[in-house]
This record gives structure tokens, C-alpha cells and sequence, in this order.
């Protein structure tokens, strides 16, 4: 895993690999937009991430807003409960690339990576 961008004290934690990827796919979409992080029911293990990107306008008070160089992501206070301390990072490989999740309140995960238990 590559070093987190920031220091520990956000709740949720990009890697620069995963800044530049999502920075790029940001750029594809030719909008200023942020992206939302969060988690729902279901998965494999009972609780799955969330992530899409949306336009800023959406955020409400009830979001915490966690800024990467101009970049924010936001996530609601309810998921940032299961994923404080979260460390998003990507990788290119062939197999098992993508995105990935690293929770530190997860109990248990699935073996696609996209699901968690606490």
C-alpha cells in the first residue's frame, strides 16, 4: 500500500495513488465534483461501501467533509461511524485491481473486498 496523502487525524484516508486515480476519473467527468464515501446494508458480510461521485451542492450538515489538496470527499456521520479511520487506495493490477477498502473497523470482509462485518 502506497503512504496515505494526509495524516491520521482525517477520518477518511486516500492514498495518492487513489487521489490520482479519482482525480482522473473526476476529470472525466468535466464537472467540479466531490465524492460521496459511505456504506448500506447488504454485501456478503452484512454492510457494503458506497462511493460516487456528486456535486457539491448536495452536502448537508449532516456530512463531514475531508479536503485533499481541493479535492473533498464527504461522507454522511451515520456510515463515517463504520468507517473512521478508513484507507482508500487503488490498484492497477490485473487481478484484484480497482479500488480497495482498508477498514480498521471491520471484523470481517469478503473476498471481493467490498463488504465488511463490525
Amino acid at each position: 500500500m502506497t503512504q496515505a496523502t494526509q495524516t491520521q487525524s482525517k477520518g477518511i484516508q486516500l492514498t495518492d495513488t487513489a487521489l490520482k486515480h479519482v482525480l482522473l476519473l473526476r476529470e472525466q467527468q468535466r464537472t467540479d465534483l466531490c465524492l460521496r464515501v459511505g456504506v448500506r446494508q447488504g454485501g456478503c458480510s452484512g454492510m457494503s461501501y458506497i462511493m460516487d461521485f456528486e456535486d457539491e451542492s448536495k452536502i448537508t450538515e449532516h456530512d463531514e467533509v475531508f479536503d485533499y489538496e481541493g479535492f473533498k470527499i464527504v461522507c454522511d456521520r451515520k456510515s463515517l461511524l463504520y468507517l473512521y479511520g478508513l484507507v482508500l487506495d487503488y490498484s492497477n493490477a490485473m487481478i484484484g485491481g480497482g479500488f480497495q477498502f482498508t477498514n480498521p473497523n471491520a471484523t470481517q470482509t469478503c473476498g471481493c473486498g467490498t463488504s465488511f462485518a463490525v
